[in-house]
């Protein structure tokens, strides 16, 4: 038996006791006739104590101990004298009888520590090293007590958890598909599903009225902190059902999770916006709730008074900073920066302190009082900085959406430890891309119009709402869902309107057609960004914390060095060739 105890299981109550430890020297200190040992597992760390004047010979072992070597010892619990309220082991040590070194260790390419010296891509390259740091191993706790809080919740829901097929047809669902060649089948290939959203449907036609996955997904997209090409879904879908049931559903799951994972006690029924109402408040789809500064149009307040970059605008919109006023022209030019960048891509900004003269930036082409009118449209109180942009309507609530949540992050206002939940419903069905004049679904080819809007799929589609919803946590998009087409003719107006040609929509898709000709029922769902949520509930953005074996930005993992090249005995016999 290597072990008795783990590393965080001892406390004063086990003084006296004769145990049994194993796992990996933390750090080690010599003093004169005693050296600490800190020894350490996924559990906790336990001081050991070796006195030279008890055990010469185990005293001149121990000196040789680096850090990462793994070790099993015999000792007795004792006082400690030193005590260490920052420890839950911190009252006792443990005087070491018998030292067993189970493997020693190179010396590690970073400290592995809570705040460690090693840069990312060294800690990646070196992953099951970074693993050893408590920040992940409390991220992989965190990630598995929400696994296990989602799967007892639904289950005792009577959903039924239900594999889906990885190896699967390419199908055109907004991003590019990683494909796999088929040996069996040369030319062909299989494809990596993006969600398994065919197959929940198929089995909600076969019966299984309540579905759920925690499931792998893979998009081959470009990558970002919060976007890995192989991510983790909560896919989930209801049959007979209609929106509300799924809201209340899954807004029940999350409340769920919010509370017993991090105590968030949140009580109240989310908030629900439109769209549009999104759009036009928060110049996001996925807005951040926990503070205001609300967008405000003042379009009509400000054109024709001879500033022609307000007279020209399709919208004149700004944001009110709460104390901005304080700010310096510096940090004001900062913020022009900002909007400037070629992501947000708008001219400038238009500022204005509201103190005792509404001093602005464009003070020659508007008199006090009319100064005095923004500040009051804007509902800005003395010491407020009011910040405007003038563009496009879509481009400039985009830009002042990113300002809004740009302000938030630099003035402390998005707490990570507190929670502001919402759904965003009422999102239009279609887009357009006017360079293709096309029009493409906005969440996918399987999601219902409302049912008041069907008529308009033939006189005007850009009007067509979509039955579906998005959940939102924080500023983030962490679930997204709809009601689904279960009916064959809806289905095919809607692949036509998407520019398939019957031909292509047979290829595609004729299976689920062909499924729904069979007593298809209403059904519905959702899909939850389990990793992102995870790393929401962790306090953070970033998922590749709350990933094991994350890939870096360029999606590569850089300890296995994938993706590699192949062989050519392996391309041979996949009828593969590589073109330069």
């Amino acid at each position: 038996m290597y072990r008795s105890h783990t590393c965080g299981e001892l406390r004063s109550e086990h003084i006296g006791n004769e145990v049994k430890l194993a796992g990996w020297i933390q750090r080690s200190r010599v003093m004169s006739g005693q050296i600490f040992a800190d020894l350490r597992d996924r559990y906790g760390i336990t001081q050991l104590s070796f006195v030279e004047k008890k055990d010469a010979e185990l005293f001149v072992r121990a000196k040789k101990l680096g850090r990462e070597f793994v070790v099993q010892i015999n000792g007795q619990v004792i006082e400690r004298q030193s005590k260490n309220p920052n420890m839950p082991t911190g009252d006792i040590e443990v005087e070491v009888q018998s030292l067993t070194l189970l493997n020693a260790s190179k010396t590690p390419p970073f400290t592995i520590e809570n705040d460690t010296d090693g840069g990312e891509e060294l800690r990646m390259t070196y992953r099951y090293l970074d693993l050893r740091r408590n920040p992940l191993q409390d991220a992989m706790k965190l990630r598995h007590k929400v696994a296990m809080a989602v799967r007892n919740y639904l289950a005792e829901r009577d959903f039924l958890e239900i594999e889906t097929p990885y190896l699967i047809k390419s199908t055109p669902e907004g991003a590019r598909d990683f494909v796999v060649p088929s040996r069996m089948q040369p030319g062909h290939f299989y494809a990596l599903p993006q969600s398994p959203q065919t197959f929940k449907q198929l089995l909600m036609v076969s019966g299984y009225d309540k579905y759920f996955q925690i499931v792998r997904c893979f998009r081959d997209e470009d990558l970002r902190a919060d976007r890995q090409p192989e991510f983790t879904q909560i896919d989930c879908e209801m049959a007979f059902v209609e929106q509300e049931d799924i809201l209340n559903t899954f807004e029940g799951l999350t409340r769920h999770l919010l509370n017993t994972v991090v105590d968030a006690n949140i009580s109240e029924a989310f908030p629900r916006i439109s769209y549009a109402d999104a759009m036009n408040k928060y110049g996001i789809d996925k807005p951040d709730i926990r503070f205001g500064m609300t967008l405000t149009e003042i379009t009509t307040l400000v054109q024709n008074k001879g500033f022609q970059v307000f007279d020209q605008a399709e919208y004149v919109g700004g944001i009110c900073v709460e104390g901005g006023a304080a700010m310096s022209r510096k940090e004001i030019d900062k913020l022009t920066d900002f909007v400037k960048r070629p992501q947000i891509g708008v001219k400038g900004l238009v500022w204005m302190k509201c103190d005792a003269d509404n001093k602005s930036s464009v003070d020659k082409f508007f008199s006090a009082e009319q100064r005095m009118e923004w500040k009051t449209a804007m509902n800005a109180q003395d010491g407020d900085l009011i910040l405007l942009i003038a563009d496009t309507g879509d481009r400039a609530r985009k830009a002042l959406g990113e300002l809004r949540l740009h302000l938030g992050n630099e003035r402390g206002l998005r707490n990570p430890k507190e929670f502001a939940p919402l759904w965003v419903i009422d999102f239009p069905l279609l887009e357009k891309d006017e360079e293709s004049n096309r029009w493409y679904a906005m969440h996918h080819p399987f999601t219902s119009p409302k049912p008041e809007d069907i008529p308009l799929l033939d006189s005007d589609p850009g009007k067509v709402r979509a039955n579906a919803y998005d959940l939102v946590l924080n500023g983030n998009e962490i679930g997204g869902g709809s009601i689904r087409i279960f009916d064959r003719t809806l289905q095919s107006k809607m692949f036509d309107l998407l520019g398939f040609s019957k031909e292509e929509a047979e290829s595609q898709f004729g299976f689920l057609m062909q499924a729904f000709e069979y007593g298809a029922p209403p059904h519905g769902g959702i899909a939850l960004g389990f990793d992102r949520l995870v790393a929401i509930l962790g306090g953070q953005e970033n998922i590749r914390n709350f990933i094991a074996f994350p890939k870096n930005n360029a999606g590569r993992d850089l300890m296995i060095e994938a993706p590699a090249v192949l062989g050519d005995e392996q391309l041979r016999e996949l009828q593969l060739t590589i073109s330069s």
